[in-house]
């Protein structure tokens, strides 16, 4: 899959600068949503972690994910999500966004993965730490765990300002029945799910159940775990892409979950900086309509 985006990229992005004009990848600004609770804007694009800053202390394995974090704040980039379970990701993110200076422009998402109140405090606590910040903007419940007892502590510390939005998460279809009734009975901002052209289970219930009880929905997995780029190796773009801005394949997935209506933010993973300014591209206009994005699912479907 590596070998196969970058053999992309480097048609696409040139084929990108040309249609695009110059530095527009540079300067072109990202569409933002606003979060249902508050009217507050995010852009649409942003950065998940797991497994890509999981690293150790050195500067060899550390400066590479200082140019993604510098790069995307400079491009406007602002979510940013972790958990306790993704290694040292926290800690990593955290460090590096003392080092740029980068705190007050970034919007710091984490996670609560453990069972019990005792043992979720100390744990969210922990995220603190690690995370370098005395406020965090998100904390979720991670996979449903134990979200009754979590969401409890939550909501005092939202009330107390120490958490800005609060809500949960999940990876999987199989467990999209447990995630709709809590979306249905518990008062929580954020839901974060798993939608992209590969599963698009969300949109049956998940995602309009999120626009009906005003949540803001994160994307988890918007390429499938890299199934997506596994399908289209060695398929050109369809030459009507270019109608939507897209430039690469991962312009044209990303582009289509983003365009949900539902959809605040996608938070695709990466270390590396030409994926990171591919993806950041997906969230320039335009965007697909209803009509665009049944053509885009039936190109890909008919590969």
């Amino acid at each position: 899959m590596e070998i196969s985006r970058r053999k992309l990229l480097q048609l696409a992005l040139g084929a990108g600068a040309l249609a695009l004009g110059g530095g527009a990848m540079a300067t072109q600004s990202l569409i933002r949503r606003p979060i249902p609770r508050t009217g507050e804007s995010l852009p649409v694009v942003g950065l998940g972690t797991w497994q890509t800053f999981d690293v150790g202390p050195t500067e060899s394995e550390r400066a590479p994910l200082r140019d993604v974090l510098r790069e995307m704040v400079r491009r406007g980039g602002r979510v940013v999500d972790s958990s306790p379970m993704y290694g040292q990701s926290e800690s990593v993110v955290g460090d590096i966004a003392i080092e740029l200076d980068a705190h007050k422009k970034l919007f710091l998402a984490t996670k609560i993965w453990t069972n019990g109140r005792d043992a979720g405090v100390r744990q969210m606590e922990q995220s603190f730490r690690r995370l370098r910040t005395e406020r965090m903007d998100l904390i979720q419940v991670h996979n449903l765990v134990d979200w009754r007892t979590h969401l409890g502590t939550l909501r005092r510390w939202q009330e107390q300002g120490r958490v800005r939005y609060i809500g949960v998460t999940h990876y999987s279809e199989i467990a999209y029945d447990d995630l709709a009734r809590v979306m249905e009975t518990e008062e929580i901002d954020f839901v974060q799910l798993n939608y992209s052209m590969a599963e698009r289970g969300a949109e049956r219930r998940l995602l309009p159940l999120a626009a009906e009880r005003h949540l803001a929905v994160l994307v988890n997995r918007p390429f499938a775990q890299a199934a997506l780029f596994s399908k289209v190796r060695g398929k050109s773009l369809p030459p009507w892409a270019a109608e939507i801005g897209c430039a690469s394949w991962a312009q044209f997935f990303l582009k289509f979950v983003i365009s949900h209506p539902a959809v605040i933010c996608a938070i695709p993973g990466t270390s590396k900086i030409r994926h990171l300014e591919d993806n950041l591209q997906a969230g320039v206009a335009p965007l697909p309509d209803a009509a665009m994005r049944q053509k885009m699912a039936r190109a890909v479907a008919n590969l």
